[in-house]
């Protein structure tokens, strides 16, 4: 397949406190999150001074990329598109219209496989398409690469960095907690992303050479009427104290490829205070941003579109997931209604 250029799709964030409210209202659109939620997250970002670090971990991504495109190919423009705040999807593919693109490969900074973090981008691309008209490019989304080996060696080495910060003689025993984004048992239900995030977690466990993690989740924003994934990872260092055992703590949130509010708050805010509170010494592992083998990996998947016998690369038991999603993959899953 020939293609023009890379499409970068991320969820965006506001990169200043006028931008907080109008960010949220897009993420929130349509969505049943009571009102208060919302202003309760926003107090988040206020809180770093109404600015998320996604966006400049998005451009050392795409700075990172275009190196390695240029300098072992395919040579390609990258375009960068999100979908809740500036630059925006539909302003991208206007872009690449304007440019002349016709066909171009969409990396979307999303590990595995569920609405949220798959099928939804992908309405989203379709929604930008109509909206720009006739002329603009098609775009196919590269597979989820929650098991390619770069992905993997790269979370691996980011957890390896984590560790090394507990004092050797307590590095064993200490205890390696993964975290994931919380989504609705619903949405859950309906795909492979917790499967996908145990199998990561196998992966990386194994490269350490540990038995012993655990798979927790964080940032649920849902009403309580409506079940979720758990346990939280609140309640998990809660129970970790009252178990006894090592007060050592890495948390890894390999549900996530860039540190962003989520990162910001909930871990290193939220977290790290309950851990004090507790007595638990907690290390957070970064997540694998613009890691390079991180950026090679991304390179792979463009190389693996492209070529006609390129290797699909894929550890574990689960294999590579396919290029083109089937009809019902992922679907979204029906709306509690609240009274």
């Amino acid at each position: 397949m020939i293609y023009d250029a890379i499409l970068v799709t991320s969820f965006g964030g506001p990169e200043q406190p006028a931008d907080v409210m109008p960010f949220l209202e897009n993420v929130l659109r349509g969505k049943n999150v009571p009102r208060e939620r919302m202003m309760e997250v926003a107090e988040h970002y206020y809180q770093f001074g109404g600015k998320s670090p996604i966006n400049e971990q998005n451009r050392r991504l795409i700075a990172a990329l275009q190196a390695e495109l240029t300098e072992h190919g395919p040579s390609l423009p990258i375009y960068w598109g999100n979908r809740n705040w500036h630059p925006m999807l539909p302003h991208a593919m206007s872009q690449m219209r304007a440019d002349g693109v016709r066909r171009a490969l969409a990396f979307v900074t999303s590990a595995y496989s569920s609405y949220s973090g798959c099928r939804q981008y992908r309405e989203d691309i379709a929604r930008a398409q109509t909206a720009v008209g006739e002329g603009a490019p098609i775009v196919d989304k590269i597979r989820a690469f929650h098991n390619h080996p770069g992905f993997v060696e790269a979370v691996t080495d980011r957890v390896r960095h984590a560790l090394e910060q507990v004092p050797q003689e307590r590095r064993e025993p200490a205890h390696l907690i993964y975290t994931a984004h919380s989504i609705p048992l619903a949405m859950a239900q309906g795909c492979d992303y917790e499967k996908q995030l145990k199998e990561t977690g196998r992966l990386v466990a194994a490269n350490l050479g540990r038995t012993t993690w655990q798979l927790v989740y964080q940032s649920r924003s849902g009403p309580a009427s409506q079940p979720w994934l758990e346990p939280d990872i609140l309640d998990c260092l809660r129970k970790l104290k009252a178990d006894g055992g090592s007060s050592d703590v890495v948390i890894a949130p390999i549900g996530f490829v860039s540190d962003h509010m989520e990162i910001l708050f909930d871990l290193d805010t939220e977290a790290r205070q309950l851990s004090a509170e507790l007595g638990l010494h907690m290390v957070r592992a970064e997540t694998v941003g613009a890691h390079p083998r991180f950026i090679s990996m991304i390179r792979e998947l463009i190389c693996e579109r492209i070529g006609d016998n390129q290797m699909r690369l894929a550890v574990g038991v689960l294999g590579p997931r396919p290029d083109i999603c089937p009809a019902d993959c992922c679907s979204m899953p029906s709306r509690p209604t609240t009274n």
